[in-house]
């Protein structure tokens, strides 16, 4: 059983396909959610070390997620994601329990290097 597990949750279909494939290929089990209604009822079912999460999000969105995410998973690593980084600050994503902060368009190596660091740990 794989227990290298991503989740990502974005309302954009192109990015969770993106990364989903691109995880895939280096050997993760990748989640996907496209609301954060949809994240939390996934994530009752299954346990993730890792998420990306869009900040943007329809409904609820990601710093409010990421604090409903914590309560269950305090020990999980987080990140933002987000394309509109005036709108959303570091230190409100810091505050909601996020453990950093990515900006589209984001570069998959970064991301990989992110990860592999996260599961070694």
């Amino acid at each position: 059983m794989n227990n290298k597990k991503i989740f990502i949750v974005d309302d954009e279909i192109q990015i969770l396909t993106l990364f989903k494939k691109a995880f895939e290929r280096k050997g993760y089990t990748v989640g996907t959610a496209e609301t954060a209604e949809e994240a939390l009822e996934n994530l009752k079912a299954e346990q993730f070390k890792v998420m990306f999460l869009d900040l943007l999000l329809p409904g609820m969105d990601g710093l409010g997620l990421c604090r409903e995410i914590r309560k269950d998973e305090p020990d999980a690593l987080i990140f933002a994601i987000t394309g509109h980084a005036n709108q959303f600050e570091l230190m409100d994503c810091l505050n909601a329990g996020f453990d950093g902060y990515f900006l589209k368009p984001l570069d998959i190596k970064v991301l990989y290097k992110i990860v592999e660091e996260a599961f070694n740990k």
